[in-house]
Protein backbone atom coordinates (compact mmCIF):
# COMPACT_ATOMS: atom_id res chain seq x y z
CA UNK A 1 0.00 0.00 0.00
CA UNK A 2 3.18 2.30 0.85
CA UNK A 3 4.18 2.10 -2.98
CA UNK A 4 0.95 2.21 -4.19
CA UNK A 5 0.51 5.88 -2.11
CA UNK A 6 4.41 7.22 -2.94
CA UNK A 7 3.89 6.77 -6.82
CA UNK A 8 0.46 5.80 -7.64
CA UNK A 9 -0.63 9.51 -9.00
CA UNK A 10 2.42 9.01 -11.71
CA UNK A 11 1.41 4.97 -12.49
CA UNK A 12 0.33 4.55 -16.22
CA UNK A 13 -0.20 1.19 -16.17
CA UNK A 14 -0.42 -1.77 -12.93
CA UNK A 15 0.79 -5.53 -14.33
CA UNK A 16 -0.65 -7.91 -11.66
CA UNK A 17 1.27 -10.70 -12.49
CA UNK A 18 2.23 -12.51 -9.29
CA UNK A 19 -0.22 -15.29 -7.52
CA UNK A 20 0.23 -19.09 -6.22
CA UNK A 21 0.86 -20.86 -9.26
CA UNK A 22 0.51 -24.38 -8.58
CA UNK A 23 -2.25 -26.85 -8.52
CA UNK A 24 -1.03 -29.35 -6.11
CA UNK A 25 -0.26 -26.42 -3.76
CA UNK A 26 -3.87 -25.46 -4.05
CA UNK A 27 -5.12 -28.61 -2.93
CA UNK A 28 -2.55 -29.13 -0.22
CA UNK A 29 -3.26 -25.63 1.28
CA UNK A 30 -6.77 -23.74 -0.46
CA UNK A 31 -6.75 -21.38 2.08
CA UNK A 32 -3.25 -20.19 1.19
CA UNK A 33 -4.30 -20.12 -2.50
CA UNK A 34 -7.11 -18.11 -1.71
CA UNK A 35 -5.43 -15.33 0.28
CA UNK A 36 -2.98 -14.81 -2.46
CA UNK A 37 -4.21 -15.05 -5.26
CA UNK A 38 -8.36 -14.00 -4.65
CA UNK A 39 -7.74 -11.35 -1.59
CA UNK A 40 -4.40 -10.56 -3.37
CA UNK A 41 -5.51 -9.44 -6.71
CA UNK A 42 -8.40 -7.47 -4.86
CA UNK A 43 -6.37 -5.75 -2.89
CA UNK A 44 -4.17 -4.60 -5.56
CA UNK A 45 -7.74 -3.52 -7.32
CA UNK A 46 -8.41 -1.42 -3.93
CA UNK A 47 -4.61 0.49 -3.95
CA UNK A 48 -5.41 1.26 -7.93
CA UNK A 49 -8.54 2.84 -7.34
CA UNK A 50 -7.41 4.26 -4.26
CA UNK A 51 -4.35 5.49 -6.04
CA UNK A 52 -4.28 5.59 -9.83
CA UNK A 53 -7.73 4.91 -11.02
CA UNK A 54 -7.01 5.75 -14.53
CA UNK A 55 -3.79 3.62 -15.07
CA UNK A 56 -4.33 0.78 -17.14
CA UNK A 57 -4.63 -2.55 -14.94
CA UNK A 58 -3.95 -5.97 -16.50
CA UNK A 59 -3.83 -9.24 -14.85
CA UNK A 60 -2.36 -12.57 -15.30
CA UNK A 61 -5.23 -15.09 -15.31
CA UNK A 62 -5.04 -18.83 -16.54
CA UNK A 63 -7.22 -21.01 -18.66
CA UNK A 64 -7.84 -23.09 -16.06
CA UNK A 65 -10.88 -21.03 -15.41
CA UNK A 66 -12.55 -23.14 -18.13
CA UNK A 67 -12.24 -26.39 -16.55
CA UNK A 68 -11.22 -29.55 -18.09
CA UNK A 69 -13.27 -28.69 -21.25
CA UNK A 70 -14.70 -32.31 -21.25
CA UNK A 71 -17.96 -30.62 -23.57
CA UNK A 72 -15.97 -30.12 -26.36
CA UNK A 73 -15.24 -33.39 -28.84
CA UNK A 74 -12.38 -34.93 -28.37
CA UNK A 75 -10.05 -36.89 -30.86
CA UNK A 76 -7.12 -38.93 -30.28
CA UNK A 77 -3.86 -38.86 -32.84
CA UNK A 78 -0.80 -40.59 -32.78
CA UNK A 79 0.97 -37.85 -30.75
CA UNK A 80 -1.74 -35.94 -29.83
CA UNK A 81 -5.56 -35.11 -28.81
CA UNK A 82 -7.33 -32.55 -30.90
CA UNK A 83 -10.34 -30.74 -31.04
CA UNK A 84 -11.72 -31.48 -34.19
CA UNK A 85 -14.65 -28.88 -34.25
CA UNK A 86 -12.01 -25.85 -33.05
CA UNK A 87 -9.44 -25.41 -35.52
CA UNK A 88 -8.48 -21.93 -34.18
CA UNK A 89 -8.21 -23.16 -30.74
CA UNK A 90 -10.94 -22.04 -27.69
CA UNK A 91 -11.96 -18.08 -27.73
CA UNK A 92 -12.91 -16.57 -25.02
CA UNK A 93 -16.75 -17.42 -25.56
CA UNK A 94 -16.24 -20.79 -23.81
CA UNK A 95 -17.95 -21.17 -20.88
CA UNK A 96 -16.31 -20.47 -17.35
CA UNK A 97 -16.38 -23.26 -14.98
CA UNK A 98 -13.86 -22.67 -12.30
CA UNK A 99 -11.84 -26.61 -11.52
CA UNK A 100 -9.74 -27.02 -8.47
CA UNK A 101 -9.29 -24.65 -5.77
CA UNK A 102 -6.81 -22.89 -8.14
CA UNK A 103 -9.11 -22.54 -11.09
CA UNK A 104 -11.59 -21.26 -8.49
CA UNK A 105 -8.92 -18.44 -6.71
CA UNK A 106 -7.64 -17.34 -10.44
CA UNK A 107 -11.48 -17.53 -11.75
CA UNK A 108 -12.36 -14.78 -8.59
CA UNK A 109 -9.77 -13.04 -9.57
CA UNK A 110 -10.39 -12.93 -13.06
CA UNK A 111 -14.36 -11.85 -12.14
CA UNK A 112 -13.04 -9.06 -10.10
CA UNK A 113 -11.00 -7.66 -12.74
CA UNK A 114 -13.66 -7.78 -14.46
CA UNK A 115 -16.35 -6.59 -12.76
CA UNK A 116 -13.93 -3.43 -11.09
CA UNK A 117 -14.28 -1.95 -15.07
CA UNK A 118 -18.65 -2.66 -14.94
CA UNK A 119 -18.79 -0.80 -11.22
CA UNK A 120 -15.84 1.30 -11.14
CA UNK A 121 -14.52 1.90 -14.32
CA UNK A 122 -10.82 0.86 -13.85
CA UNK A 123 -9.67 0.12 -16.83
CA UNK A 124 -8.83 -3.65 -16.75
CA UNK A 125 -7.60 -6.43 -19.04
CA UNK A 126 -7.84 -10.11 -18.67
CA UNK A 127 -5.18 -12.13 -19.87
CA UNK A 128 -6.26 -16.12 -19.71
CA UNK A 129 -2.59 -17.69 -20.24
CA UNK A 130 -2.11 -21.02 -22.05
CA UNK A 131 1.76 -21.82 -21.53
CA UNK A 132 4.20 -19.35 -20.87
CA UNK A 133 8.24 -20.24 -20.89
CA UNK A 134 11.44 -18.16 -21.43
CA UNK A 135 15.12 -17.74 -19.43
CA UNK A 136 14.59 -16.75 -16.12
CA UNK A 137 12.00 -19.51 -15.67
CA UNK A 138 13.01 -21.33 -12.41
CA UNK A 139 10.61 -24.09 -13.05
CA UNK A 140 9.53 -26.93 -10.50
CA UNK A 141 7.54 -30.35 -10.57
CA UNK A 142 4.50 -28.54 -9.78
CA UNK A 143 4.86 -25.68 -12.23
CA UNK A 144 6.76 -24.06 -15.37
CA UNK A 145 6.61 -27.37 -16.94
CA UNK A 146 8.52 -26.57 -20.44
CA UNK A 147 11.54 -25.49 -18.09
CA UNK A 148 10.99 -28.14 -15.88
CA UNK A 149 10.75 -30.89 -18.90
CA UNK A 150 14.13 -29.07 -20.31
CA UNK A 151 16.11 -29.73 -17.56
CA UNK A 152 14.81 -33.24 -17.15
CA UNK A 153 15.88 -34.31 -20.70
CA UNK A 154 19.30 -32.13 -20.56
CA UNK A 155 20.11 -34.35 -16.89
CA UNK A 156 19.43 -36.87 -18.55
CA UNK A 157 17.43 -38.50 -15.19
CA UNK A 158 14.66 -40.25 -15.50
CA UNK A 159 11.15 -37.89 -14.73
CA UNK A 160 7.66 -38.74 -14.67
CA UNK A 161 4.55 -37.23 -16.67
CA UNK A 162 1.09 -37.81 -15.04
CA UNK A 163 -1.57 -38.60 -18.11
CA UNK A 164 -0.88 -40.32 -21.60
CA UNK A 165 1.95 -37.52 -23.19
CA UNK A 166 -0.84 -36.80 -25.62
CA UNK A 167 -2.39 -33.30 -23.93
CA UNK A 168 -1.53 -30.27 -25.57
CA UNK A 169 -0.94 -26.66 -24.90
CA UNK A 170 -0.07 -23.63 -26.92
CA UNK A 171 3.68 -22.48 -26.01
CA UNK A 172 3.85 -18.89 -25.27
CA UNK A 173 7.92 -17.48 -25.06
CA UNK A 174 8.13 -14.57 -22.41
CA UNK A 175 8.97 -11.94 -25.21
CA UNK A 176 5.78 -12.55 -26.89
CA UNK A 177 4.83 -12.27 -23.14
CA UNK A 178 6.07 -8.55 -22.33
CA UNK A 179 4.84 -7.12 -25.92
CA UNK A 180 1.22 -8.70 -25.46
CA UNK A 181 1.53 -6.72 -22.44
CA UNK A 182 2.86 -3.19 -23.60
CA UNK A 183 0.55 -3.30 -26.41
CA UNK A 184 -2.56 -3.40 -24.24
CA UNK A 185 -1.17 -1.26 -22.13
CA UNK A 186 -0.47 1.47 -25.09
CA UNK A 187 -3.94 0.64 -26.19
CA UNK A 188 -6.65 0.11 -23.29
CA UNK A 189 -9.78 2.27 -24.19
CA UNK A 190 -9.70 -0.60 -27.05
CA UNK A 191 -9.66 -3.59 -24.69
CA UNK A 192 -10.65 -2.49 -21.04
CA UNK A 193 -12.73 -4.75 -19.39
CA UNK A 194 -12.40 -7.52 -21.34
CA UNK A 195 -11.12 -10.77 -21.00
CA UNK A 196 -8.68 -12.34 -23.71
CA UNK A 197 -7.02 -15.86 -24.37
CA UNK A 198 -2.94 -15.53 -24.48
CA UNK A 199 -1.05 -18.34 -25.76
CA UNK A 200 1.19 -18.96 -28.58
CA UNK A 201 -1.88 -20.12 -30.83
CA UNK A 202 -2.79 -23.82 -33.04
CA UNK A 203 1.28 -22.84 -34.74
CA UNK A 204 2.99 -23.02 -31.81
CA UNK A 205 1.33 -25.82 -30.15
CA UNK A 206 2.88 -28.86 -28.78
CA UNK A 207 2.01 -32.26 -26.92
CA UNK A 208 4.14 -33.50 -24.26
CA UNK A 209 5.58 -36.26 -26.51
CA UNK A 210 6.27 -33.54 -29.55
CA UNK A 211 7.87 -31.85 -26.99
CA UNK A 212 10.13 -34.14 -26.17
CA UNK A 213 10.84 -35.02 -29.53
CA UNK A 214 11.83 -31.41 -30.03
CA UNK A 215 13.91 -31.34 -26.79
CA UNK A 216 15.57 -34.82 -28.22
CA UNK A 217 16.08 -32.78 -31.47
CA UNK A 218 17.91 -29.75 -29.76
CA UNK A 219 19.74 -31.46 -27.34
CA UNK A 220 20.94 -35.20 -28.50
CA UNK A 221 19.75 -36.45 -25.30
CA UNK A 222 16.92 -38.92 -25.02
CA UNK A 223 13.70 -37.95 -22.80
CA UNK A 224 13.66 -40.82 -20.46
CA UNK A 225 9.82 -40.94 -18.70
CA UNK A 226 7.22 -43.24 -17.27
CA UNK A 227 3.57 -42.42 -16.70
CA UNK A 228 1.63 -41.95 -13.96
CA UNK A 229 -2.21 -41.44 -13.76
CA UNK A 230 -3.92 -38.15 -15.06
CA UNK A 231 -4.06 -35.16 -12.78
CA UNK A 232 -7.69 -34.10 -11.78
CA UNK A 233 -9.52 -31.69 -14.14
CA UNK A 234 -6.37 -31.72 -16.33
CA UNK A 235 -7.30 -30.26 -20.16
CA UNK A 236 -6.64 -32.86 -22.87
CA UNK A 237 -6.20 -30.02 -24.95
CA UNK A 238 -6.13 -26.16 -24.41
CA UNK A 239 -4.54 -23.77 -27.41
CA UNK A 240 -5.76 -20.46 -27.05
CA UNK A 241 -7.55 -18.65 -29.88
CA UNK A 242 -5.61 -15.27 -30.01
CA UNK A 243 -7.77 -13.56 -32.93
CA UNK A 244 -9.33 -11.65 -30.38
CA UNK A 245 -6.32 -10.00 -29.11
CA UNK A 246 -4.89 -9.27 -32.73
CA UNK A 247 -8.38 -7.21 -33.54
CA UNK A 248 -8.25 -5.27 -30.09
CA UNK A 249 -4.81 -3.98 -29.96
CA UNK A 250 -3.37 -5.89 -32.67
CA UNK A 251 -0.92 -8.33 -30.69
CA UNK A 252 0.03 -11.69 -32.36
CA UNK A 253 2.82 -14.44 -30.97
CA UNK A 254 6.05 -14.22 -32.57
CA UNK A 255 8.49 -16.48 -31.21
CA UNK A 256 7.95 -19.99 -32.76
CA UNK A 257 8.57 -22.93 -30.88
CA UNK A 258 11.64 -24.06 -32.15
CA UNK A 259 13.32 -20.81 -31.94
CA UNK A 260 11.55 -20.66 -28.59
CA UNK A 261 12.71 -23.94 -27.25
CA UNK A 262 16.45 -23.64 -28.49
CA UNK A 263 16.63 -20.24 -26.64
CA UNK A 264 15.42 -21.88 -23.22
CA UNK A 265 17.76 -25.02 -23.82
CA UNK A 266 20.38 -22.62 -23.85
CA UNK A 267 19.46 -20.52 -20.98
CA UNK A 268 19.07 -24.10 -18.49
CA UNK A 269 22.54 -25.09 -19.67
CA UNK A 270 24.10 -22.04 -19.37
CA UNK A 271 22.31 -21.31 -15.52
CA UNK A 272 23.76 -24.69 -14.80
CA UNK A 273 27.16 -24.42 -16.22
Amino acid sequence: DSLFQRHGAGTSAVAHVAGQVAMTTSIERPRLDFETNALGALNVLEAVRATCPAAAVLFSSTNKVYGDLRQFRHEEAATRWTLPDLPHGLDEAVALEFHSPYGCSKGAADQYFLDYHRIFGLKTVVFRHSSMYGGRQFATYDQGWVGWFVEQVLSGARFTISGDGKQVRDLLHADDLVTCYRQAAARIDACAGRPFNIGGGMASSLSLLELFAALERITGKKADFERLPWRASDQKVFVADTRAAAAAFGWAPRVGCDEGLRRMVEWVRERKA
